[in-house]
């Protein structure tokens, strides 16, 4: 059975989620400041997109230093040296006076706030016992289903009645009081491992990550040619390769990738898991774009229907520990995985005249089954992933999450615009997005399916599931 939080363990976990709230508010609450800070700037509106882009070139360039420098400083050190760069650095982005210097502060707010998701895991693994796993990374998967919600109401609001500068000032108050929780409240790091920085591989994954993701986020956004983009792409994937090469020789290489030999690991972060969370991902962009293009609804309305959606993934998190002690996490990752998938179909059932009973019904049970199944996926990766291992485990998860959130959307915006090119018609329709809901819902139960392959007992030391041959 798997044991009670232990207070220790509770609020190490919820401080890091604080933390890593911060961080993933700042990711969303920028967007709706856009136009008036480029009015300050005198700029074009497109040209602010370089405060999104450069934030994420920044972040997928650093994550890959996370495991070296929570194993070289310590991961407590790390995170607080991550929240008090990441907090000034807002700052300085509240105060840039033209786009150069708010590109600047941005490209070093990314670097600030790169590690803190890898590491701040990293010290909640440290922290709980197996046992704990579950309920210790499900208190920290809060903050992504809070801060989508919450960000562009929030940034509308403080662009409207304050100004865009408290988008990023926000930051400073949280920063302080995330500063001084994890001061009082993370242990003081006992463990370091004195390695040689990778260089070469740093280099290699850096590129890797940033071309794959500023390539693919260009072919959705349209900033670059199509021929440069996929360029970027293929220069990623040529990176990629001699990465692994490289790894997998290198003595002291910057990411252990014998993690990836661990079946649980490699099935959630680099298998069947990777594909899930990227179509799981689309529906967060499809269903505003489908209210608001399709349906007709203001913005307005469009926010309130997507709050059912998240509003499904935070009443099932009281039910999530109990369902995965009884049924376990194969049974769970099957059942509900095929679920979400049937749910995210449902969602391109819907149209301007589902009533809205149904309508609402619909995004709660998508929204439940997408938090069932990332935080299924989240707790399974680490449940055979010994100690030594956890570094390397928790940098390359955050590096399969980043790349599946970036392709989501791609492959998402590229079914939608392959849809409306095959009709012909001249702007994107309701049965367009119909029938990428039904694409991506047919992806999730199809990658869902492949973890059959895992053991009926896989995770039972972390789920509690005391009866395998039920699953």
């Amino acid at each position: 059975m798997p044991a009670v939080l232990s207070a220790q363990s509770r609020n190490v976990a919820l401080v890091v989620a604080a933390a890593l709230f911060m961080q993933l508010l700042d990711g969303v609450i920028i967007v709706t400041a856009l136009p008036q800070m480029a009015r300050d700037f005198s700029v074009d509106t497109l040209h602010m997109s370089i405060g999104v882009t450069i934030y994420m070139l920044a972040v997928a360039i650093c994550i890959p230093s996370a495991a070296w420098l929570a194993d070289r400083f310590g991961a407590r050190r790390v995170f607080l040296m991550s929240i008090a760069v990441f907090t000034l650095t807002s700052l300085a982005c509240g105060m840039a006076k033209d786009l150069t210097q708010f590109a600047v502060a941005r490209a070093m707010q990314g670097a600030g706030g790169a590690v803190l998701f890898p590491v701040g895991r990293i010290i909640v693994l440290r922290t709980a016992k197996k046992s704990e796993i579950v309920s210790a990374i499900g208190l920290t998967i809060w903050p992504a289903l809070f801060a989508p919600v919450l960000g562009p109401a929030l940034g509308g609001f403080l662009t409207e009645y304050a100004s865009w500068h408290w988008n990023f000032w926000i930051n400073i108050p949280l920063g302080v009081l995330a500063f001084v929780l994890v001061s009082r409240i993370v242990p003081v790091d006992t463990e370091f491992k004195q390695r040689p920085f990778d260089t070469l591989g740093f280099i290699l994954t850096a590129i890797t990550l940033a071309g794959l993701l500023y390539g693919f986020d260009a072919l959705v956004q349209g900033t670059l040619p199509v021929g440069m983009a996929l360029s970027l792409v293929a220069v990623a994937a040529v990176s990629g390769t001699l990465a692994v090469m490289w790894l997998l020789r290198h003595r002291h290489p910057l990411l252990d990738l014998q993690t990836l030999r661990i079946q649980t690991f490699a099935r959630t972060d680099a298998g069947a898991g990777a594909v899930v969370r990227t179509a799981i991902n689309a529906t967060p962009f499809l269903l505003p774009l489908m209210f608001q293009v399709a349906f007709g609804l203001d913005p307005l309305q469009s926010g309130s229907l997507v709050v059912a959606y998240f509003f499904g993934n935070l009443a099932i998190k009281a039910v999530t520990t109990p369902l995965l002690r009884r049924f376990g996490f194969r049974s769970i990752l099957v059942g509900n995985g095929c679920l979400a998938g049937l749910a995210t179909a449902a969602c391109g059932l819907l149209d301007a005249g589902t009533a809205y009973p149904l309508l609402i019904g619909i995004l709660v049970l998508a929204g439940a089954t997408r938090s069932m199944q990332f935080t299924a996926l989240a707790t399974l990766a680490f449940a055979d992933v010994e100690a030594e291992q956890r570094s390397s485990a928790t940098t390359i998860s955050s590096m399969s999450q980043q790349i599946s959130m970036v392709f989501g959307v791609a492959v998402a915006a590229g079914c939608l615009n392959l849809l409306q090119m095959w009709r012909g018609a001249p702007a994107l329709e309701t049965i367009d997005f119909q029938l990428t809901l039904f694409i991506m819902g047919g992806i999730v139960v199809l990658a869902s399916l492949r973890f059959l392959g895992l053991q009926s007992a896989a995770g039972a030391e972390v789920s509690g599931h005391s009866r395998p041959s039920a699953a």
